[in-house]
This record gives C-alpha cells, structure tokens and sequence, in this order.
C-alpha cells in the first residue's frame, strides 16, 4: 500500500534533523581540531611571507632591503611570532593525529593529555625559539 502525501510529511517531521554546532558542548580535542585547521591556512600565508623574504634576497639590495625593514617591524615581528606559533602548533597537532591513526590515545584521558600537550608544547617550542633566537642576536 502506498504512503500518502500525509503519511509522508508526518514522517519526515518526526526525523531528527542533523545536529549543529550550538548543541555541542566545546571540547578541548574540538578546539584543538579546530585550530590545527586554522594553522594550516596562516602556513600558506606564512610561506607566502617567506618566499617574498627570499625572492627578495635573490633579486637586488634594495628588495632585500624593504622586506628586512617589515619583517623587522613590530608588525612583522608579530607576523613571524604567528607564524612560528602556527607551525609549531601545527607540526603537534599531526603528531598528535599520527598517535591516534597508530590507535593510541584515543581514550578519555590519554586523549585530553594529547591536545593539552599540543596547545603547551606549541606555545614552549615557540617562546624557546624566540628566545634563542634573541640572545643570539
């Protein structure tokens, strides 16, 4: 026997629809994904920052000259600080991926302590190469 046309609609108002995202509750591994997400694509614009340092080098002294000037700017030492944070916090976060693809830390604590420790451990790479970087100057 065939559904009717009211059947139907009753049917499909009973459906859960999919959830969205203001039902969830934040967790750290979502935000952690979150953000490995959103260091990928301040990489890409890093990089584009770094092969303008390069062709600079490459091309006269006075190219080199202006982006050296930027770069060593307050805005530009902030861009570079972002960049390096972003490459750590990255570089973690697939770390952290490649334990899981391997089918370790995928329980409750374990998986906590991993993107507890990609969050720290991007922050302390970044603020340990700055600082070398400064006392080497």
């Amino acid at each position: 026997m065939a559904e009717t046309t009211s059947q139907a609609e009753a049917l499909r108002a009973r459906r859960p629809l999919s959830p969205h995202l203001q039902i969830y509750t934040p967790m750290l591994t979502m935000m952690m994904s979150i953000m490995h997400r959103i260091t990928g694509i301040a990489l890409y614009a890093g990089t584009l920052v770094l092969a303008w340092f390069l062709i600079a080098a490459a091309s006269d002294a006075r190219s080199f000259a202006t982006a050296a000037w930027f770069l060593d700017s307050i805005v530009g030492q902030v861009i570079l600080f972002g960049f390096t944070w972003a490459l750590f916090h990255h570089l973690l976060g697939g770390v952290r991926h490649f334990v899981w693809d391997a089918g370790y830390g995928m329980d409750h604590p374990e998986r906590e302590w991993l993107a507890q420790a990609t969050l720290i451990g991007g922050i302390v790479l970044t603020i340990v190469v700055w600082a070398v970087s400064y006392f080497l100057r």
